[in-house]
């Protein structure tokens, strides 16, 4: 399968408006087939600032425009990151493609000075992350904080 990998949040304002409002709603899709957004709460404008706000967002991209994949990276820009929201399409899946986004994530980070990487893996992915040199966090637990609107 033949894409490219580009960096969205570094060309974003170089695409036209129909092109930014397409790649908006293909990875909004994507947002929603991983089950991490549901149609209340997942406007285009806030995705439009999910993108800018990353530290870089990437997405394999294939010549017909269609997005087979993303991946993004938040951190302080001084020393630490994390990488979150790594999704492929299920149709392009099993092709390296998460892989390749995120050595492009991390070969990023890195090269901006990011010396602490983490991610949180899904259950089951850990083998995935291991294979790129992730590993468990000795003593530690993923937590979250929930968000009860009142």
């Amino acid at each position: 399968m033949v894409y490219t990998l580009i960096c969205l949040n570094e060309c974003w304002r170089t695409f036209s408006v129909r092109r930014q409002e397409d790649y908006l709603l293909q990875i909004r899709y994507l947002y929603r087939l991983a089950g991490w957004w549901s149609e209340s709460g997942d406007t285009l404008e806030r995705l439009a600032r999910i993108i800018s706000g990353s530290h870089c967002f990437v997405a394999a991209v294939q010549e017909t425009g269609v997005i087979l994949g993303m991946g993004r990276a938040i951190s302080d820009r001084a020393s630490d990151a994390y990488i979150q929201d790594i999704m492929v399409r299920p149709e392009a899946r099993r092709q390296a493609i998460a892989s390749c986004i995120m050595k492009a994530i991390v070969e990023r980070l890195e090269r901006d000075g990011m010396t602490w990487i983490g991610l949180i893996a899904k259950q089951g992915t850990q083998p995935f992350y291991r294979g790129l040199g992730f590993s468990e966090i000795a003593d530690a637990m993923p937590m979250l904080r929930k968000n009860e609107i009142l």
